[in-house]
């Protein structure tokens, strides 16, 4: 079993496995050249190129596990909302949902080895390329909900939190449903190929703790108790420290953790005999001189101490002004410095 697996279960390793979130991406000339010439959903959903910008950043990186190229708003297309990318201001949904009828017109489930066959096939073709772990993943209730009911981005989460407030219950139909097919979207990925699986809560950090338990948790919990627990699973939200326990209680394997928080406390307060942690480097760093870029990796590996059940990651993804040479600097330094 690879060192990113046996990590995942919080079994002993040779040394602390490091894969980078956003590890395929603008900061690569080879990924630049390719938006040239095409879209980014077109990217998406053309399984060759999107097996090859993910095998290219795992080949010019050494790092210990891949994470296929995709997007977490593709699954909502079969659910029936329509989305585009914008250069200047990202993802956009045209039509926000905001009442209790659209969300009754929001698709209960998918078929998603059907509806989005193309991430699937970009599994299969990644993993026979691959010689590391290949990570699956989709976005998390909140965050998907998020982005259809503000249309997009937001600072502040308003309209959101207006709807969870004003009707709890056609809150709780739109989580539900969410919930659902993220479940049968990560599942498929597993029997395309996936051997880990990452859910990811981009904007969970605006609740608090007694909002994420009242309108969140329940329906996070309900995606990993469908997963297939042969498969590792990766829960990771960021923004807000004081939610990593309740991450926790909603369920994975790995909590991924930001850089807001020193790893060891953390991870101490999470529980080190039950749950693998993932972090939890400022992408920031990446971009400052490489000696003070490997001292702030090394307090991180300090953190963990050794401790099996770590997996160094940034705590959010690389950043678009990061340097290939730099990046891989830090695989090598972590892969070097952490040999047992």
């Amino acid at each position: 079993m690879s060192a990113f697996l046996r990590a995942c279960r919080r079994q002993p390793t040779e040394y602390t496995p490091i894969w980078l979130m956003r590890q395929a991406g603008r900061y690569q000339k080879e990924y630049r050249a390719i938006r040239e010439k095409v879209s980014f959903i077109e990217l998406c959903k053309d399984p060759a190129l999107a097996c090859e910008v993910t095998v290219r950043a795992v080949d010019q990186l050494d790092v210990d596990a891949g994470i296929i190229f995709a997007d977490i708003l593709l699954i909502l297309e079969p659910l029936g909302i329509g989305f585009e990318f914008t250069d200047d201001q990202g993802p956009r949904i045209g039509t926000p949902v905001r009442s209790a009828e659209q969300i009754d017109a929001v698709r209960e489930e998918i078929d998603a080895a059907v509806a989005l066959s193309y991430v699937m096939e970009a599994i299969r073709l990644t993993r026979a390329e691959l010689s590391v772990p290949l990570i699956g993943f989709a976005g998390a209730p909140f965050t998907l909900a998020s982005y259809m009911i503000e249309g997009g981005r937001s600072t502040t989460f308003y309209e959101t939190k207006q709807l969870m407030h004003r009707d709890p219950g056609a809150w709780n139909a739109l989580m539900g449903k969410l919930a659902q097919a993220i479940a049968q979207y990560l599942n498929a990925q597993v029997k395309a190929g996936a051997q880990a699986l990452q859910l990811f809560d981009s904007w969970v950090g605006c609740l608090s703790p007694a909002d994420y338990v009242r309108f969140v948790l329940p329906h996070v919990r309900t995606i990993f108790e469908q997963l297939d627990p042969a498969v590792p699973s990766i829960h990771f939200g960021t923004g807000n420290p004081a939610l990593y326990p309740l991450l926790k209680a909603a369920g994975g394997d790995v909590v991924g953790v930001d850089w807001r928080v020193p790893l060891g406390a953390q991870w101490d307060t999470l529980g080190k005999q039950e749950v693998a942690i993932m972090g939890n480097l400022d992408p920031a760093v990446l971009l400052a001189p490489r000696d003070v870029m490997n001292r702030a990796a090394d307090v991180v590996l300090q953190e963990a101490a050794g401790s099996p059940g770590h997996i160094f990651n940034l705590g959010h993804g690389v950043m678009p002004a990061a340097q290939v040479d730099q990046v891989r600097a830090l695989v090598d330094h972590v892969h070097e410095a952490s040999r047992r």
